[in-house]
């Protein structure tokens, strides 16, 4: 059945809709879940003050709040899935917004627990934890253990809690600034259409193949940053010392030794990191110089460098046939994988098509009793749609296998490892692609192209930002202000590196450091870059070891949050505290540029 953008949600055939009923046969059936644990929330006053009274209340404790925790998810995905299908539903808006105000009033009732736990103090908690009855919370447990030499006493945490909101000041301004306030004005695209200029399709001019359009969308667009560069500069300062605050609060050295403590992530994987990263960078000066020659300019910019070099190729690809590919493309990973791949691709996990009021983009979301779902718009069109297809289905497939290898308590999996199921499936599909194209260059080359710039932006890039936040946590740190000059000039001089000579840097580039949302919540983009880095890991030794590589990578996807993620991705094969695996994603990358090169001095 034909589909259309503009179509009312009901004109949507089912078959290209996601299957709610897989969670709630209608919104009766979530009523009746909501009103029960609505009811149930006050019940949690009777174990206030009493979890240290015996073993018996301790664990009925826990048991009633996962339990109702379980639930909630149940009540909030399904509310949020509703709302994203169509936003102009009133019926969708309320449901999400009952279901976030009782998770809210949820957590309130619940907030007593975890400071009771710790106040229980390290012995009996590890007592606990081996009794059978705990075996699902032993992870759970472990985790406060090890919170508690970083807990102060009752009165310094109350204070700590009463200051989280005001804490949390510098990112909620920057927020609503950089998406309510902001505005970019319009511009004339590629095709003479006036359209805004917005966060999200700023890229999308940058990679049009009129460079004067490019030119305009970048200048535009930092204007805007140039006019609250001040402001802005300062909530960034204010969120570094409140990082600071914080990790010193809870004696922890550094703000970066906090952040890193909670998945056990050891400093030196950072480091190694931004090292090998550092000594490398002429793979990456490498590719820029030939990006110049292939896009033909007497100098390269900082917008000339989103614009594929190859120009738009002839493609187009329905979504069954996506399907396919995306199978097929996996193959690698057993029978048993594409089956349920597939299944679930094609009966009622995905929500396929673009329709009026439907959210942007494209994510996988679910909860422990419900589908893995997918959010799409896919376009027939956009190789990106086939692309992003089999990201999400590698996020799907991971939160799948989570919950068929782990209870309620330890499915949830970090953003450590959330990245590396995805960008595995991407990596095997641009092989797939570059075997199936593999006599037809200008194909080749596109698709080589995408994989180098995924690469670039991920790695490269990420790294870069992550190095950015070392530095002016530590000057903080060592009280040095933190100043619009301080950002700017630090950040100037990190583009300065990573792009070289190779890149002519406008002045104005150097304002991105105050456009970036992750720099509120610190040391957290550094993720994106090993994630890509152990992705390649893994797929690398899927081609060379075959199954048993294979069945590493599915036991890892069925790990869950049962074991911390370093541990976790060793079972995958892969070492992060080594620093091979960001080695071999350099030397992944110099192999790629060498065929993109080549390939591209073929075309006619």
């Amino acid at each position: 059945m034909p589909h259309s953008p503009t179509a009312a949600r009901h004109e949507a055939a089912p078959e290209n809709c996601w299957d709610l009923t897989l969670m709630f046969t209608d919104t009766d059936q979530w009523e009746a879940l909501f009103s029960e644990v609505d009811a149930r929330i006050p019940k949690y006053q009777a174990f206030r003050d009493r979890l240290g009274k015996s073993f018996e209340t301790f664990a009925a404790c826990l048991e009633f709040d996962l339990a109702l925790g379980r639930d909630l998810d149940k009540l909030v995905t399904f509310a949020h899935l509703k709302n994203d299908q169509d936003k102009t539903d009133a019926q969708g808006e309320s449901l999400f917004q009952r279901a976030v105000n009782l998770y809210t009033r949820a957590a309130d009732a619940a907030s007593f627990i975890v400071p009771q736990l710790q106040a229980l103090g390290k012995d009996t908690l590890s007592r606990y934890a081996k009794k059978e009855r705990m075996t699902q919370f032993r992870v759970y447990l472990q985790r406060i253990i090890r919170n508690i030499p970083h807990t102060r006493n009752a009165e310094v945490e109350q204070v700590l809690a009463m200051a989280g909101e005001a804490l949390s000041a510098p990112g909620s301004i920057f927020g609503q600034l950089d998406n309510a306030d902001l505005s970019f004005g319009s511009l004339t695209d590629d095709k003479g259409e006036k359209k805004p200029l917005t966060h999200g399709n700023f890229i999308s001019f940058l990679s049009s193949f009129d460079r004067k359009v490019r030119q305009r969308a970048f200048a535009q667009y930092y204007e805007v940053y140039e006019a609250h560069k001040h402001g802005i500069a300062a909530a960034l300062s204010a969120s570094v010392k409140k990082d600071l605050f914080l990790a010193r609060a809870r004696h922890f050295d550094t703000a970066r030794k906090a952040a890193l403590f909670k998945n056990n992530i050891p400093e030196s994987v950072y480091d190694t990191l931004v090292t090998r990263v550092r000594d490398n960078l002429s793979s990456h000066h490498r590719y820029l110089a030939f990006r110049k020659k292939a896009l033909n300019l007497p100098e390269l910019r900082a917008y000339d460098t989103y614009v594929p070099v190859v120009p738009d190729v002839d493609f187009h690809m329905d979504y069954p046939t996506a399907v396919q590919t995306c199978v097929e493309a996996l193959a690698p990973l057993g029978k048993a994988y594409c089956q349920r791949l597939e299944k679930g691709l094609t009966r009622g996990w995905v929500d396929r098509y673009e329709n009026k009021g439907k959210r942007s983009g494209a994510y996988s979301s679910g909860c422990y009793d419900s589908p893995p779902y997918i959010l799409m718009n896919y376009d027939d069109a956009s190789i990106n749609s086939l692309f992003t297809l089999i990201h999400e289905a590698g996020h799907s497939m991971h939160s799948l296998y989570s919950k068929q290898g782990q209870p309620y308590a330890t499915h949830n999996y970090t953003i450590f490892v959330a990245e590396v199921a995805s960008t595995l499936n991407e990596t095997l599909l641009t092989r797939h692609l570059l075997d199936k194209y593999d006599k037809n260059p200008r194909m080749t080359a596109y698709i080589l192209n995408r994989e180098i710039d995924n690469i670039r932006g991920t790695f490269f890039r990420q790294t870069m930002f992550a190095e950015f936040e070392t530095i002016i946590h530590a000057m903080a740190a060592e009280n040095h202000p933190l100043t619009l000059e301080t950002f700017t000039a630090t950040y100037r001089a990190l583009l300065d590196a990573y792009f070289g000579q190779k890149m002519k840097i406008d002045g104005a580039l150097a304002l991105e450091c105050l456009r970036i949302p992750h720099f509120y919540s610190s040391f957290y983009v550094y993720q994106y870059a090993t994630g890509i880095a152990a992705a390649l890991g893994i797929e690398r030794r899927i081609r060379e070891k075959g199954m048993p590589a294979v069945e590493n990578y599915l036991t890892f996807l069925g790990l869950g949050g049962s074991q911390f993620p370093i541990q976790q991705l060793k079972v995958a094969g892969v070492d992060m505290t080594s620093p091979e695996p960001v080695a071999a994603a350099i030397r992944h990358f110099d192999t790629q540029l060498d065929k993109l090169e080549q390939t591209w001095n073929s075309l006619p």
